[in-house]
């Protein structure tokens, strides 16, 4: 069996798990090694039911957004970093955010330091969060870090929340279209059309299409549903590897219309990340490391990379990002004036806040072009069904007369 154990040595907690056949024998163990036991717990086996309650209370982003927006507020009113994660631990609700706010409690009265702590949930704390906490342990300054922090993940979590918005409509509107389609070809235009069948009448070409999709749909419809679940199962693997993700990302960079929202989100998260790590005290190389792992377009990455490189040989910023050809020329002049006057951190800051103002455009343009565009798709699929099963009945009763 599995136990997990919290003992004292050194006169420091340590937690870790151990293999055992009861609880008196980890006790032994302990002792006799020089601990001294505080609590010993059995790990229990998950089950599917444990597998899916895991999922849905697993820590969130804006979890996280909430823990760093309180904590700083705490840290800037005075009080220590264990004094607010007490506070914190009477607060929370949430089991598997709790559980993570005492291990990093435990960790930081046994030594560690905040951001050590942190490294241990790379699922719920990226390198950017790390850093910064870093920087701020070093400066002295970690409630105002954090403050900064929580502004840069609220405004994060704000324009996700818009472009989720945004593509929330579309994605029902086109997939009850097609749903609905396909209810009707398998289900209900087959009996619309067996009416023809005792009538000699010419069939027009789209009822003709349409009868054959409709006759298909009705032997293989399983077949249809499981290679429609299967395509898209192989389309998500794809994207996931590195091959697919040039291939997707770079699809989106050419789309129209979806090709500015994703240019100036990468720019918005870029500009305002560099800022806040600039002026926190963390060096532009590492800045750009940090940045290469928070962009999520495979290639702004390779620019970053490419920038990286450049800006380590001794180029300029703002060079660099005029030689990868990607950049927006507002971006390149204003690292250059920002690296010139000294305060490249202020300067990425207002482009962060100029990129934001675009990006709201962006979607905005986004929404109102892609709206005319479901319309026209859908009145197409109507239309289609509409002539192909009445065009017929009016042939039908022409030749009656």
């Amino acid at each position: 069996m599995q136990f997990e154990f919290r003992a004292l040595k050194d006169n420091k907690i340590i937690k870790r798990k151990i293999s055992a056949e009861s609880v008196s024998d980890v006790i032994k163990y302990l002792r006799n090694n020089g601990y001294f036991p505080i609590e010993v717990t059995e790990i229990q086996k998950e089950n599917s039911l444990s597998f899916i309650s895991n999922y849905f209370s697993k820590v969130t982003f804006n979890n996280v957004v909430d823990f760093t927006r309180q904590l700083a507020i705490m840290l800037n009113a005075g009080l220590t970093i264990i004094d607010a994660l007490e506070i914190l631990k009477k607060q929370i609700t949430k089991p598997t955010l709790l559980k993570m706010i005492e291990d990093i409690d435990s960790q930081i009265k046994s030594g560690n330091t905040f951001s050590k702590s942190l490294e241990k949930y790379p699922g719920a704390f990226s390198n950017l969060y790390i850093s910064l906490v870093k920087s701020g342990e070093a400066s002295g300054k970690l409630g105002e870090i954090l403050l900064k922090l929580a502004e840069n993940l609220e405004k994060e979590r704000e324009f996700k929340s818009k472009l989720k918005g945004a593509m929330v409509y579309p994605a029902i509107v086109i997939s009850a279209m097609f749903i609905v389609m396909f209810i009707m070809i398998t289900f209900v235009i087959p009996k619309l059309l067996n009416l023809y069948k005792d009538f000699k009448v010419e069939l027009p070409f789209t009822t003709q299409i349409l009868i054959v999709i409709s006759s298909f749909s009705v032997k293989f419809w399983p077949f249809i549903i499981f290679t429609v679940i299967g395509l898209i199962n192989l389309f998500q693997g794809y994207i996931k590897t590195k091959p697919g993700k040039y291939v997707f990302h770079r699809l989106l960079l050419k789309t129209p219309i979806i090709n500015n929202v994703v240019q100036v989100s990468s720019l918005v998260n870029a500009t305002r990340t560099l800022s806040i790590l600039i002026s926190s005290g963390v060096s532009i190389l590492e800045a750009l490391t940090i940045i290469v792992d928070t962009t999520d377009n495979i290639i702004y990455q390779d620019s970053f990379r490419n920038i990286y490189k450049k800006v380590e040989k001794g180029e300029s910023l703002g060079n660099s990002f005029e030689q990868e050809g990607i950049f927006p020329p507002i971006l390149v002049q204003m690292s250059i004036v920002g690296e010139q006057t000294g305060h490249l951190d202020e300067t990425l800051g207002k482009l962060s806040k100029y990129f934001e103002m675009e990006s709201e455009m962006a979607i905005k343009a986004m929404t109102t072009l892609i709206e005319p565009a479901i319309l026209l798709l859908l009145g197409f699929g109507v239309g289609f069904l509409v002539i192909s099963v009445i065009t017929p009945i009016y042939n039908l009763t022409s030749s009656f007369k």
